[in-house]
């Protein structure tokens, strides 16, 4: 599929590592290269004001959503050709899933973990067939990607829908997968009223 804008989410501190940063920066100049649009969460700090710098940098196309109580905290970015101020975190979401074909998740914290997993769960649910990828750098998602296997293998998790997750240390790599993606061909909802019915057959 062609991905026009891609929505990044991650975190708003720069992490522990250099590495992180230099993810961020190689991110956004992939974005910019690509002729993409990023769609993020349009503060100045962290990862986050990384890869919108990078991608400004070479030239390319921001829009920032950001809800109004972090806007007055004066934490937006205020060189963007693009941001948009909403009323909460939940329109916030809403608003980056609407104007992205794709998202992608740099090493963050909770906000990310919640951004990155409701986007995926209305991929599950069929509300969307935009693909989801994690930007593994520095093995950071390793643990997380482990634990996902491990729910398939607990059957909470369908391998069709673990498998929605793409994953690379390239950001390059990383997109390449993601314009490949193709919907699962199960729902969550089809797939758990299968599990239900066999389970009434035992």
């Amino acid at each position: 599929m062609k991905i026009r804008s891609l929505c990044v989410y991650c975190g708003s501190s720069p992490g522990s590592s250099p590495l992180y940063l230099q993810a961020a920066e190689t991110l956004g100049r992939e974005i910019a290269g690509r002729g993409m649009r990023l769609v993020y969460g349009g503060a100045s700090v962290g990862l986050m004001g990384a890869v919108a710098k990078a991608v400004l940098a070479e030239g390319g196309k921001v829009t920032g959503v950001i809800p109004q109580a972090l806007f007055d905290q004066e934490v937006a970015f205020d060189m963007l050709d693009d941001l948009v101020v909403v009323d909460s975190m939940h329109t916030r979401k809403a608003k980056m899933a609407e104007l992205a074909d794709g998202f992608i998740a740099l090493p963050g914290g909770y906000g990310t973990f919640d951004e990155f997993f409701e986007i995926l769960t209305w991929a599950q649910l069929g509300l969307h067939a935009k693909p989801c990828g994690l930007l593994n750098i520095n093995q950071y998602y390793d643990h997380l990607l482990a634990f996902l296997d491990h729910s398939v293998k607990e059957m909470f998790v369908h391998q069709p829908h673990r498998d929605m997750i793409h994953a690379s240390d390239d950001a390059g790599n990383l997109i390449a997968q993601m314009e490949t993606y193709d919907k699962p061909p199960v729902r969550k909802t089809a797939w758990i009223h299968k599990l239900n019915q066999n389970q009434k057959q035992r």
